[in-house]
């Protein structure tokens, strides 16, 4: 919550609508995000002998929204603040509607029975992503400048508070994490970020800071949304929660190279404004 109220301190309410405004934008990113990762992720637990857990990793991330940690990537990557954002609202918006939608479909083309309601996506969503955003768009708009000098403080408290809850996690769920490192299950979850950071490259239309934007959010997914959707279709399977953060894991590997070479070919010289945020 304190790293998303971040992003809203640094946005403005147009921020917040951008792509809203630019359909054609909107939909390029929506088929990257949610037809082509979804689409390989499933073809990927079809065709490799992994372990069901994986599998359930795979589909359910490929679904989920972005997750709160997803900005400061794409900020550094050199994406303007109205693109990522914009692109963050309009993404978790449209999964509370298109997650029961892709799992109803899923469901008919695979036999297997998957649901999860809009109202239980949609607490998820309005507590962990949407309020924080919406706080944090407020006092930039009715304080401006308080809100530009506490961003970076916020973003601080919230990395080190995000470390030091996620490295004993990390440490407890290792063993489990390692079990399931076999049978190309490493290897298929760098493939679907390598894919997925593909897709956003080259849908993300012809400003490089969108295509590095897309690209880093497209292999960027919610581990706890992931989670939730998996919880609910297979209870039993709990080695699932494990599976999502070791393709958390992978996946952030994965992109290092990418965004060590966008940063260097994409943004901006310091002191430069984006076109965007003018």
């Amino acid at each position: 919550m304190l790293l998303v109220l971040g992003i809203g301190l640094k946005a403005t309410i147009s921020d917040a609508f951008y792509l809203f405004r630019r359909p054609g934008q909107l939909l390029r990113a929506l088929v990257a995000m949610d037809v082509v990762v979804p689409a390989v992720a499933i073809a990927l637990a079809a065709t490799f002998p992994l372990e069901l857990p994986v599998k359930i990793a795979l589909v359910t991330l490929s679904l989920a929204p972005l997750p709160p940690t997803f900005s400061k990537k794409p900020l550094k990557a050199g994406g303007s603040v109205s693109y990522t954002v914009g692109l963050f609202v309009a993404v978790t918006l449209i999964a509370v509607f298109f997650i029961p939608l892709a799992l109803d479909l899923i469901s008919k083309f695979t036999g297997v029975p998957l649901q999860m309601s809009s109202a239980s996506l949609w607490i998820l969503v309005l507590e962990s992503l949407l309020l924080p955003l919406i706080v944090g768009v407020v006092i930039h708009q009715l304080a401006p400048s308080f809100a530009d000098r506490a961003a970076g403080p916020v973003v601080t408290v919230a990395t080190v508070t995000l470390l030091i809850g996620v490295i004993p996690i990390l440490i407890k769920v290792w063993p489990v994490m390692m079990s399931l490192v076999g049978n190309g299950a490493v290897v298929v979850m760098a493939v679907l970020a390598v894919v997925a950071l593909a897709a956003g490259h080259l849908l993300g239309g012809p400003d490089p800071e969108d295509r590095a934007v897309l690209a880093l959010s497209s292999a960027a997914r919610h581990p706890a949304i992931a989670i939730a959707i998996a919880h609910v279709n297979f209870p039993d399977q709990k080695l699932a929660p494990a599976a999502v953060l070791l393709y958390v894991l992978v996946s952030g590997i994965v992109t290092v190279p990418y965004l060590k070479w966008a940063a260097r070919h994409h943004a901006p010289v310091v002191g430069e404004v984006s076109p965007h945020s003018a």
